[in-house]
């Protein structure tokens, strides 16, 4: 089991409990540091920084006695932003009609790199239909969710 899978299921209950929506979590390592990244939101959307603060206040003592993560790190809690991560299959379904930009494990196409629409999410096969822009025509594409490393939302700006 994974770090990020460990601390999801020892955090999330407590998270879900408290009335917010589990995002996900991220962990980065490098020589210096280690930042441990939890994403949370309000089901009705707009989380603030008292939210956080409370989350952070109840996660950070269940962390500390049961230590899924020997090494030291730094917590931090997170609003998922406008360049939402998605990190479950469940997350491309809410998400479609929404453009992201997804990064694979293994090359599709010679291509890791994708942006796109989400088109389609099939649960049952777990894959995701991206509808690819082109200057000539429009591609669909077809990936297995397990292949997908990271993918975020692509930002929308209004005038």
């Amino acid at each position: 089991m994974s770090r990020e899978e460990k601390v999801s299921e020892l955090c999330r209950p407590l998270v879900e409990s408290m009335g917010y929506e589990w995002v996900g979590v991220e962990y980065h390592h490098n020589t210096r540091n280690a930042i441990l990244r939890i994403y949370v939101d309000k089901p009705e959307g707009g989380i603030g920084i008292d939210d956080i603060v409370e989350v952070t206040e109840q996660i950070n003592p269940l962390l500390d006695v049961e230590d899924p993560i020997s090494a030291e790190y730094t917590l931090e809690v997170s609003s998922p932003g406008m360049d939402r991560p998605l990190f479950e299959l469940a997350h491309f379904a809410q998400f479609v009609g929404a453009e992201v930009k997804l990064m694979t494990r293994r090359a599709v196409g010679n291509q890791r790199k994708f942006t796109g629409v989400i088109e389609s999410v099939d649960q049952e096969a777990g894959q995701v239909s991206l509808l690819l822009p082109d200057s000539k025509e429009q591609t669909v594409i077809v990936l297995d969710y397990e292949n997908i490393d990271k993918a975020r939302l692509v930002p929308i700006f209004e005038d």
